[in-house]
């Protein structure tokens, strides 16, 4: 179970890189502070965001192979690293290879040599007059990120940028990750994604491979790049729509695409990133903020705790510059000077995060709806002997539902009473939930 850090909103980092000039901010170990929390919470992973040398908001990458220097430097994340380490805590990279930044060197000696540079053949260029009209001072029109000019797009189907991924990957996990997130995997061939797994996997057989895709064949995306997980984007909007709109009918249907994914793969589950508005502010009722959690805790899939969720941080990402500055805030020294309104929800995650761990099962476990109207929810989770029966319920009565096999309550807010032939009933309150150990179906 991951905790997600964006780290230069979470250190406070200045907005461009060259705004420290050239000097080296060790603020690496700002996030070390953070781990204890990471434990406490439940969790057993670090997943951070980006870290190397970038222009400004570190997805414009100018160099693979350096700590940005708003961040630290060789020395502290290798401490990082050992920190983590030594806690038992997994620490995931963010990795950004569809694109780089306009001044990364492989694209400066684009500008500077023309069609000659050795790294020509790393992008997908078009020059104004031909490639052997090239004079000094004329740039080539090239591929971007969805339009983002200052992103200039790689030519997957280079070698050369086969090489270089492969190189960076390989290159951190020795020094101690043990994992790497894909920048909008989507936007990168498979079979790119395919050679780069093998090719790593043949050097550090146990690295966890998850891709950024939003929308379309997951499972298919995952076989083909042979990645083991991709972001189940389809999940977490299922989650805040069906809240919002009292419509469980449309998490059900979400569910029964979850259960076939499982077939394949585990999906990566999360609530909230640093792309998206924070759920307490994506929500309409705060009441039903624990109704996410519980979700994210007792369903398949590997779950993310996006770092602030767990206080009940707000924040809307809005369609402009500087638009996820909301989502991406400074965190204090200490977990202590985190406002102690925070505090039942933190406790709410440990109490599920715990139900969690001692059930691992759910990992990988088969999720089936077992009733469902339009303001509840009764879904069970079963692989081999073990098995939980999940209730929820966002209608403003108190309900009873059923609850087949179910025995005994872990926790929440229902309580159980037989229905006889070996059946329960579980009564909720008033936007109440419950999770239920249950007898194999």
């Amino acid at each position: 179970m991951w905790w997600h850090v964006y780290p230069l909103g979470f250190v406070g980092a200045e907005r461009r890189a060259d705004a420290v000039g050239g000097a080296t901010r060790h603020r690496l170990a700002h996030i070390e502070g953070w781990l204890d929390h990471l434990l406490r919470l439940g969790a057993s992973g670090l997943a951070l965001g980006p870290i190397f040398r970038s222009e400004t908001h570190g997805y414009d990458t100018v160099d693979h192979f350096t700590i940005d220097p708003r961040l630290g430097d060789d020395a502290d994340v290798d401490r990082l690293f050992a920190t983590a380490r030594a806690r038992g805590i997994r620490v995931m990279l963010d990795g950004v290879f569809h694109h780089v930044g306009r001044s990364h060197p492989a694209f400066t000696a684009v500008l500077e040599h023309g069609p000659s540079a050795p790294t020509a053949s790393w992008f997908r260029l078009r020059w104004p007059q031909g490639a052997g009209e090239w004079r000094p001072g004329v740039e080539p029109d090239y591929d971007d990120f969805e339009g983002h000019r200052h992103l200039v797009a790689l030519d997957h189907s280079e070698p050369a940028v086969v090489d270089h991924v492969v190189d960076v990957m390989c290159h951190w996990l020795e020094r101690g990750a043990s994992g790497w997130r894909l920048d909008a995997a989507y936007a990168v061939p498979t079979e790119f994604w395919a050679q780069v797994a093998d090719r790593v996997r043949a050097r550090h057989v146990d690295v966890y491979l998850m891709g950024e895709v939003i929308h379309g064949d997951y499972a298919g995306f995952v076989q083909e790049g042979r990645l083991d997980a991709v972001t189940q984007y389809e999940l977490w909007k299922a989650v805040w729509s069906s809240l919002n709109d009292a419509n469980m009918h449309e998490l059900a249907h979400a569910l029964g695409r979850h259960r076939e994914m499982l077939e394949t793969f585990v999906p990566y589950t999360f609530v909230g990133n640093h792309d998206v508005t924070r759920i307490a502010s994506r929500l309409d009722d705060p009441r039903h903020l624990v109704h996410s959690v519980v979700l994210l805790a007792t369903l398949p899939g590997t779950p993310s705790v996006y770092a602030g969720d767990e206080h009940g941080f707000v924040g809307i990402k809005e369609d402009r510059a500087g638009g996820d500055d909301a989502v991406r805030p400074v965190f204090p020294d200490r977990p202590a000077d985190l406002a102690a309104a925070g505090l039942p929800l933190f406790h709410r995650h440990q109490e599920l995060l715990s139900v969690r761990r001692r059930h691992a099962w759910l990992h990988a476990a088969d999720v089936r709806v077992e009733s469902v109207t339009n303001d509840t929810l009764v879904y069970s989770c079963t692989r081999e002997a073990e098995r939980i029966v999940v209730a929820l319920s966002v209608s403003p009565d108190g309900v009873e539902l059923r609850a087949p096999g179910a025995h005994a309550v872990i926790a929440g807010t229902g309580h159980l009473r037989p229905a006889g032939a070996g059946g329960a009933l579980v009564a909720l309150p008033p936007h109440g939930w419950s999770v239920l150990s249950a007898r194999p179906a």
